[in-house]
């Protein structure tokens, strides 16, 4: 594997333990930090070239669901004194979601590019 991706892969396992971390406070914080717990696993499964192609591709493709689904009608940023807290919440859960999709996506393509060479 390229040097680049297994950092990457490393990288996002760390940054992904401490988004988990820090939903210790949150209203739903069980839900979040299984999220981010399960994206860091597969993160460091994929640094480690101990995945295969459908994992990520379908975790990924659920996170951008998840995205689309609780991005609020009416975005009014990530900080608070800029809306309605709880629209402010949909945002930032959403684009969370959207972070683990797009990185998780970009890990399965790898891998299918890996495969076909």
């Amino acid at each position: 594997m390229n040097k680049l991706f297994k950092v990457l892969g490393y990288l996002f396992a760390v940054l992904f333990t401490i988004s988990a971390v820090l939903q210790y406070n949150d209203p739903d914080s069980l839900h979040w930090i299984i999220i981010y717990g399960i994206a860091a696993l597969v993160s460091l499964l994929f640094a480690l070239n101990k995945i295969g192609f459908l994992v990520p591709l379908v975790l990924g493709v659920l996170a951008f669901i998840n995205f689309v689904y609780l991005y609020p009608s009416d975005f009014q940023g990530f900080d608070l004194n800029d809306g309605d807290i709880e629209t402010v919440e949909l945002g930032r859960e959403a684009f969370g979601s959207l972070i683990i999709s797009i990185t998780l996506l970009v890990f399965a393509f790898r891998i299918k590019r890996k495969l076909k060479v």
